[in-house]
């Protein structure tokens, strides 16, 4: 009986150590998204600039698409700005930027002085967007078909090998 006592404890804390086990060796940039396989969230905002233009997820629907969540505040966001420029002189998909809990005047002047790879800049002053769409975080980048079905979610900045390990195939595949 007295043995019991100290394997139930012994036991509980094995499972524990398991658990951390496995969790120590996932990576954190690959969080599981519910919304992959699933259509991309609804939106109807303002695009950045002089105009009032407004973009409504429903406008994106034809042709694949890349939604990259940034914010001017963002040191992440600087690392992966020359990633982006780069990408998107190669014309592969339309790069849409959902500017993220930012100002319009920030936002601009990032664009002025780092370049603008975005076909668009949405905006999602309040973060509002950014909730309906899981993020938690910036940057994060977003893969939508054609139908507007959301097919892969990268969290962190993105990097010249996840574009073409992850994301240029997916786009293949998806054209």
């Amino acid at each position: 009986m007295k043995s019991w006592k100290f394997l139930v404890p012994l036991a509980i804390f094995l499972v524990l150590v398991g658990f951390l086990g496995v969790g120590l060796k996932l990576n954190p940039h690959e969080v599981p998204s519910p919304l992959i396989g699933k259509p991309a969230p609804g939106f109807d905002v303002l695009v950045l600039g002089p105009s009032e233009r407004h973009i409504r997820r429903d406008d994106l629907l034809g042709k694949p698409w890349l939604l990259n969540v940034w914010a001017s505040w963002c040191p992440a966001c600087r690392d992966e700005h020359p990633v982006l420029v780069e990408f998107a002189k190669r014309k592969l998909v339309t790069l849409y930027g959902l500017d993220y809990k930012d100002t319009d005047a920030d936002a601009q002047g990032w664009l002025n002085n780092f370049g603008n790879p975005y076909d668009a800049v949405l905006l999602d002053p309040k973060g509002r967007v950014g909730i309906d769409w899981g993020v938690y975080g910036v940057p994060e980048t977003f893969v939508i078909d054609a139908k507007g079905v959301v097919r892969y979610k990268h969290i962190g900045p993105l990097t010249p090998e996840v574009l073409r390990t992850k994301i240029e195939p997916l786009l293949k595949e998806l054209s």
